[in-house]
């Protein structure tokens, strides 16, 4: 397996930018699988292919047996549901770092390197929403793919017909019970993960929720603008519209009005 550094690095500065549930998912990624993987997991898997026999000597009847029996490495296919379930994570950080540098740019440094932080709203909070939707799609994605592929646990015993074997013969797998115990670890690890990407989803969606509400609390306490007097506006409206008319009904929130014109008993009449 190949070197995972590139990986943690850029997954770190992926979590300089996360929520709390976010952090403990990545926290989950690096101990839990990279390093399960890369440090027990390619070991026991070492020897799959070179200790899987049957009873035959055909030539070309063992290798397509092996090819039914495991047809991707579990090594392989739990390397790849990493790389998958870790790609909106870059992706978000990718949306995160242009952002920093682009306010570098407009406050006239563009050399900045970007290492301020963002807060969570807009386009910001849609992207990381959506990255989050989609490692929990890819969890479960890969947990179906598994399933499909060849179960929750290997049999030490696996019958094979396909051709070029002459008959149906029996192929046997080295150390099924540890293999066993790897593939259900891992795959609570993946449910973990999985839990984790659902409670985040409830923890925006419940922070949203506050933020609006706390916000439509403000505006409710907001004083109006306007006066609360509104025939006042009307008449001057009204005043203004006909100037011709203006000597006969003057506003009466009009100084000018009241100095230029008579007042007349008739005008207060209901």
């Amino acid at each position: 397996m190949g070197d995972w550094q590139l990986l943690g690095r850029l997954l770190e500065g992926a979590q300089e930018h996360s929520t709390v549930v976010g952090q403990v998912w990545l926290t989950v990624l690096f101990i839990f699988r990279i390093l399960v993987l890369g440090a027990a997991a390619e070991k026991v898997w070492g020897d799959e292919q070179s200790n899987f026999s049957c009873d035959t000597k055909q030539p070309g009847c063992q290798s397509v047996c092996y090819d039914q029996t495991f047809p991707v490495s579990h090594v392989r296919f739990w390397v790849l549901q990493i790389i998958f379930v870790s790609t909106p994570s870059l992706v978000y950080l990718g949306h995160v770092l242009h952002l920093l540098r682009g306010e570098e740019r407009a406050r006239g440094r563009p050399g900045g390197a970007g290492s301020g932080r963002v807060r969570l709203r807009g386009a910001v909070l849609q992207t990381y929403v959506c990255s989050t939707l989609f490692k929990a799609l890819f969890e479960v994605g890969f947990m179906a793919g598994q399933y499909v592929l060849y179960g929750f646990r290997l049999e030490p015993l696996y019958t094979c017909s396909r051709w070029p074997c002459p008959n149906a013969v029996n192929c046997y797998i080295s150390r099924p019970t540890e293999k066993t115990v790897f593939i259900l670890f891992m795959l609570a690890v993946a449910g973990l993960s999985l839990l984790l990407n659902l409670l985040e989803l409830g923890h925006l969606a419940a922070a949203t929720c506050r933020r609006r509400r706390r916000r439509g609390a403000l505006a409710g306490r907001t004083p109006s603008l306007m006066p609360p007097n509104s025939l006042l506006l009307q008449a001057g409206a009204a005043a203004a519209a006909h100037p011709e008319g203006a000597g006969k009904s003057p506003a009466r929130g009009s100084k000018s009005s009241r100095s230029s014109s008579k007042w007349r008993p008739g005008d207060l009449a209901v």
